[in-house]
């Protein structure tokens, strides 16, 4: 009779078991009943018909999928290495199930076939610099493709782009080149407003012929404080004139 009892018990134990599904909060169940969906349920404490009902669990939280390293060669022929990080979550849990086999494989298929395309349809000075418009042009043709598998892509971005040896050493020279650029425009403009300068000074000077007997006796006292070199200056007569002027004045020529 015990025997019986724990027969009894074990099938009491299985059924229990096959009837009674709990789902978290961020899980879904599919039911099957016979093979056909009947509803979606969840979250909570899930009744299920033993033998007839089938469920299937579905996260609905984001998931984060590594795109691996794709070889890529762009629209200028530069062949490139990419990898990248797709950000999406399941939206529509009973489309995830029915409408494809493995969504996750499915979804990251797709998202390596199309990071090449995007990529070979860019140059590479613009997959440089403009990553933010590849990275939503990614989102939103992946997004088209998933959204039939109920599932939404919420970001993708473009995380490493290795580039050959030859092709980050051309990149360096060219930096160089820009910056010696820019080293010699700036240079350019500072002679160009000291110079206008000068000839703002020049036109000054010219102005008060007196000015420049003032400036002449500065730099004389500023060159005099070096005590170690010896500087020989050449006076211009016109620094002498006032003073010849002078002088005549006092001392007009006499008549023979």
């Amino acid at each position: 009779m015990s025997t019986y009892l724990y027969v009894i018990l074990l099938f009491v134990v299985f059924v229990l078991a096959s009837m009674i599904r709990i789902l978290r909060e961020y899980e879904r169940g599919v039911i099957f009943r016979l093979g056909r969906l009947i509803q979606t349920k969840g979250p909570g404490l899930i009744l299920l018909i033993p033998i007839v009902d089938k469920m299937v669990r579905v996260s609905l939280r984001v998931l984060a999928m590594d795109i691996p390293p794709q070889d890529v060669i762009t629209k200028d022929n530069v062949s490139v290495k990419v990898n990248a990080v797709l950000y999406f979550r399941v939206i529509a849990p009973e489309n995830a199930v029915v409408e494809v086999e493995d969504f996750l494989y499915a979804t990251s298929q797709l998202a390596q076939t199309t990071l090449r395309a995007v990529l070979g349809q860019a140059e590479l000075d613009e997959l440089l610099a403009e990553r933010d418009k590849i990275n939503l042009e990614l989102q939103r043709i992946i997004d088209q493709h998933t959204d039939p598998w109920g599932i939404k892509v919420g970001l993708v971005e473009v995380k490493h782009v290795d580039l050959p040896q030859e092709m980050q050493r051309a990149i360096a020279r060219q930096a160089e080149a820009e910056r010696e650029r820019r080293a010699k425009i700036i240079h350019a403009e500072g002679e160009q407003q000291a110079s206008a300068k000068l000839a703002e000074a020049a036109a000054v000077l010219q102005k008060q012929p007196t000015a420049i007997q003032l400036r002449f006796l500065q730099t004389m006292v500023e060159v005099s404080s070096e005590r170690n070199s010896i500087v020989v200056l050449p006076i211009p007569i016109d620094l002498l004139k006032p003073m010849i002027d002078m002088t005549a004045t006092k001392n007009p020529p006499t008549g023979q």
